[in-house]
């Protein structure tokens, strides 16, 4: 069973719309999310794919954050992604700015807050403010924003270099969970086509992404502090130099055979950052994180896996306790675990 043929009718629409705001310009800046994952780096190199094919335009990719997990920079080093950093970039210097795989004023990326994106292209629930963007394309149902754009490359016939059959798939793959989570058959489709493409050798060394030696201390951090609160655990991990190690703790967390939420936080440039993980909605992961962070920051995700941000007020160690004990008891309220027994993950 392929994919829908209205969803094929929705993407050939849409592709022409974006043929036509591509007319004329000659510059395109790529805003990825914040220490982009493989997603969103793969989804930034297809819609650059896209843009040079269809319009010659010249494409930038620029990130905020810092790309930490071993994995992603694995998949820029061997596929040579040309990824600038925001400090870098002038971004009333472009004819055109799309965002991928991150929506404005998500709280999650380097766009400035005064600036409105032409394009956004996503996989994460419609924000209201999206809406008055000039083109959008929101399907929260896919697993990975990165399908979408395949689905463009194939509306357009454009064809797909190994390289970026390799992030695709990766991609795929990766937000997934090897197709464990939030999977269409568009997601399975995209991978089946592009999978004879793909370079298995790269896959491999992509996969064991080499890690700096601090990895296993922040990892011993986490276990160490990791609670058990009912079906849930909950760890922080302080003040990180990699924020892509909140949510990889978060998945290691929920591997527990007992748990069913996995909560990991830490804190980075001046934010408290959230990663959770479910394998038992409802309630579904983006609307805790929600309830998590009120209106004090941002968050969003997905059923079973969501991330959120709230900004530091200050940075007196009285008033970050404060805010970490009001964050965690609305989570174990969400959860049904209010109230219930806390013990160490590790009794050692």
């Amino acid at each position: 069973m392929g994919t829908c043929s209205s969803s094929v009718r929705k993407t050939r629409k849409k592709l022409a719309t974006l043929r036509d705001i591509f007319k004329g310009n000659q510059t395109l800046l790529i805003v990825l999310q914040n220490s982009p994952d493989p997603d969103s780096i793969a989804s930034a190199m297809a819609l650059r794919k896209l843009a040079n094919s269809l319009a010659d335009i010249q494409c930038s990719l620029v990130y905020g954050g810092r790309i930490g997990r071993a994995e992603n920079r694995a998949l820029i080093h061997y596929l040579s992604v040309n990824l600038r950093e925001a400090s870098e970039i002038d971004f009333h210097g472009y004819d055109l700015i799309a965002m991928v795989d991150t929506q404005p004023w998500a709280g999650n990326n380097c766009l400035p807050a005064e600036m409105e994106p032409d394009i956004v292209i996503d996989h994460h629930k419609c924000r209201r403010s999206t809406r008055q963007c000039r083109f959008t394309d929101i399907r929260s149902r896919y697993g990975a924003t990165v399908t979408i754009l395949y689905e463009y490359l194939q509306a357009a016939g454009i064809e797909i270099d190994s390289m970026l059959a390799t992030a695709i798939l990766y991609a795929i793959r990766s937000d997934t969970q090897d197709f464990g989570r939030d999977t269409t058959q568009a997601d399975l489709d995209a991978v089946m086509a592009v999978y004879p493409l793909a370079n298995k050798r790269i896959l491999g060394q992509i996969q064991r992404g080499r890690v700096e030696r601090n990895y296993f201390q922040t990892l011993s951090d986490g276990l160490r502090n990791a609670r058990v609160c009912g079906p849930a655990i909950v760890t922080g991990l302080g003040k990180v130099e990699n924020p892509d190690m909140i949510g990889e703790m978060a998945d290691l967390l929920l591997r527990d055979e007992a748990t069913d939420w996995a909560v990991c936080y830490g804190f980075f440039e001046g934010q408290l950052l959230i990663s959770i993980r479910t394998s038992a909605e409802p309630p579904r992961a983006d609307k805790v994180i929600r309830h998590m962070i009120g209106r004090k920051g941002s968050g969003g995700g997905h059923p079973s896996y969501a991330g959120g941000q709230i900004p530091l007020e200050s940075d007196e160690p009285r008033q970050i306790r404060r805010l970490e004990r009001r964050v965690l008891k609305r989570f174990l309220e969400s959860v049904g675990a209010a109230g219930a027994k806390e013990e160490k993950l590790i009794q050692s």
